[in-house]
């Protein structure tokens, strides 16, 4: 914790305050995960475990953290990168800052990454009873493509998880590209 700023402000990883007056975009460090794993929980009934974090972490998967203005966490997502393809493990925005355009600023970030590495593709699952994300994601220029049968672990058993993939090349990848390239603050 950053003992200027007092409680709930965060730090980078590396140990320093963060600067103020507009919101930053940091890649995460493993020194990060805990204040990670206090919104994953808060935002998920079946969160993804702190050793999930640090394992993809470990693996080199890409994992950026959105703070706010005041250092409070407000959004993160990690990614795994492939052959000329990406696939997107976790999008959260904190339950707080949900609803503000955070989701599709972070898509648009994650896909403006994946163009400049030379992908052609961004993959996910989403869960198939989750209607806010899948809308996200929609209109975000995703696709569904298909259906993992009781992919994910859900309370009395298991859902499936709907395959969404965004063709980078398409209109509304570029779109997407592009407002997120805009000045974000006035998002929130």
């Amino acid at each position: 914790m950053n003992p200027v700023a007092g409680p709930g402000a965060a730090e980078t990883g590396h140990g320093q305050p963060l600067a103020g007056g507009r919101a930053q975009h940091l890649p995460m460090l493993v020194a990060d995960v805990e204040r990670v794993m206090a919104v994953e929980v808060t935002a998920y009934s079946h969160p993804w475990t702190r050793g999930n974090f640090v394992d993809s972490l470990a693996a080199g998967h890409e994992a950026e953290l959105r703070l706010g203005p005041d250092g409070r966490l407000q959004a993160y997502q990690v990614t795994m990168p492939g052959v000329e393809e990406c696939h997107l493990l976790n999008l959260t925005v904190a339950p707080a800052w949900q609803r503000r355009g955070l989701g599709g600023l972070m898509l648009g970030r994650l896909a403006a990454r994946a163009v400049a590495r030379g992908d052609h593709a961004v993959w996910l699952e989403v869960r198939e009873g989750n209607a806010p994300a899948r809308a996200l994601y929609r209109r975000c220029g995703f696709i569904e493509h298909g259906l993992r049968k009781h992919y994910y672990p859900a309370a009395g058993g298991r859902e499936h998880a709907v395959v969404m993939g965004l063709v980078l090349d398409d209109a509304p990848a570029r779109t997407l590209i592009a407002r997120a390239r805009e000045d974000d603050d006035g998002l929130v």
